[in-house]
């Protein structure tokens, strides 16, 4: 799969990929839209929930989510337990190329959790646990419970098979009751599809770009 870096509007990068002309990220920018959706409207809320958060990730990509997510468990003092799926890993010299802080700590970070060996836990900091799978949800299995799932596939146009409706069926059936799935999406098919799984929904204000994003909860 071939990438491009590409700079977005709040000034952080993102990755093209022109077979599906997409990107992985809001061209309006990378890291607002990270932390609107998934940190502000996913792990803030989970940790109203519950005392520790184990989230998983559909979606791993630059591992942005996760440096953002990590830093939060940090700076909160928070414990997090992170699983990021990825099925088509970003090669190094990509990711080395991006620059998500101009802070050498979480930059450091960054490249610790990029680095890490997938398949295998490893503690980033005390309160931030990684690991990484390669594989596709569809052929994956699992027997660990989540609180929060952060889906962040490409778009229906582009990824249809990663927007069907056994998907949310699967991802229901890993989710803890009160347990919250989150994403960018507020396609009309999508939302009928996660009500009919069992889901109640919320329309919530979207990122800058998008007028509105969903939040999932299992009841």
């Amino acid at each position: 799969m071939k990438r491009e870096i590409r700079l977005t509007a709040d000034g952080s990068p993102t990755l093209y990929v022109p077979e599906l002309d997409e990107t992985y990220h809001s061209k309006h920018g990378s890291v607002q839209e990270a932390k609107h959706v998934f940190i502000e409207h996913g792990l803030k809320h989970a940790f109203t929930q519950f005392e520790k958060v184990h989230v998983l990730e559909i979606g791993f990509g630059t591992g942005l989510n996760a440096l953002l997510s990590a830093l939060f468990a940090f700076e909160n003092k928070l414990p997090i337990k992170y699983t990021g799926m990825e099925a088509f890993p970003v090669e190094e010299q990509i990711w080395t190329a991006l620059s998500y802080s101009s802070v050498k700590e979480e930059q450091i970070y960054y490249n610790e959790l990029m680095r890490s060996k997938w398949e295998v836990p490893q503690e980033l900091h005390p309160f931030f646990t990684l690991t990484k799978t390669a594989v596709k949800i569809q052929e994956w299995q699992t027997d660990d419970k989540f609180d929060l799932i952060y889906f962040d596939a490409f778009g229906p146009n582009a990824q249809a098979d990663m927007w069907q409706k056994s998907i949310f069926e699967k991802l229901y059936g890993v989710l803890n009751h009160g347990g919250v799935m989150v994403t960018y999406c507020a396609q009309g098919q999508f939302k009928r599809d996660l009500k009919a799984v069992g889901f109640s929904l919320e329309a919530l204000p979207g990122p800058p770009g998008k007028r509105e994003m969903t939040r999932a909860t299992k009841n």
